[in-house]
């Protein structure tokens, strides 16, 4: 069995293993990061009288940030482009079921910077509403996340051996932002893993075909010279 896959990936051009490794990579699942930075609280008004807002960093560019011990990942600036006027809706922990806000309504807005992607809301007068001011308003709430699935990106591999692999985010599809008491990763570990074994087989594979393409222009270019002596 080894020696059929070294034979498969020994046959596997260069735009072969480009595209396999493209494949790899094109089964995108929600995913989720977290800025464990502060969540802040303020005094805020208008029309309707004094409010509240709720406000923090749920990503930072150029900043990275290891995943699961797999692989790091670097926000690029413009990541966030596309997204600005779409409906961005502001979560509490990720769940739908915990509205504080959204673009559309007015109630939040997202806003981008030098440092990131920032994102702003006024939470509603109920329940929920006031249980998360008040948890950020005591400083229970440590930290901001966005869900998004990734449009575009670019892996390379590490500088040596023993570095895991980086990938580059320079376009996404944002979903929501959320304030979270629990600055984690929503993926696990296993999942993770997946999509670094993917990106380290492609990137073997493609080094592989890069391998064998030189061997053969170079076996060409001696039964050539062989030839021409005749």
């Amino acid at each position: 069995m080894a020696d059929e896959t070294q034979e498969n990936a020994d046959e596997t051009t260069p735009d072969e293993a480009t595209t396999w490794l493209e494949r790899a990579l094109e089964a995108r699942r929600r995913e989720s990061r977290t800025v464990a930075r502060a969540v802040e609280a303020r005094a805020a008004g208008d029309d309707r009288g004094p409010q509240s807002e709720i406000g923090g960093y749920a990503a930072l560019f150029n900043t990275p940030a290891t995943i699961a011990d797999q692989f790091v990942e670097i926000i690029d600036e413009g990541a966030f482009d596309d997204t600005i006027g779409d409906d961005v809706r502001v979560l509490f922990n990720h769940d739908p079921n915990m509205l504080l806000g959204r673009t559309k309504s007015g109630t939040a807005s997202i806003a981008i910077d030098g440092e990131g992607l920032r994102y702003t809301v006024t939470p509603p007068e109920t329940q929920v509403g006031r249980d998360v001011l008040a948890l950020v308003q005591r400083g229970d709430v440590d930290g901001s996340s966005f869900g998004f699935r990734v449009l575009e990106d670019r892996w390379t591999p590490g500088a040596t051996a023993g570095d895991l692999p980086v990938r580059h985010v320079s376009r996404v599809a944002l979903l929501d932002v959320s304030p979270v008491t629990v600055p984690a990763y929503s993926e696990t570990t296993a999942e993770v893993r997946d999509q670094a074994a993917a990106v380290e087989a492609g990137v073997k594979a493609a080094q592989a075909a890069t391998v064998a393409a030189l061997a053969a222009r170079r076996l060409a270019y001696a039964r050539q010279r062989m030839d021409d002596h005749k």
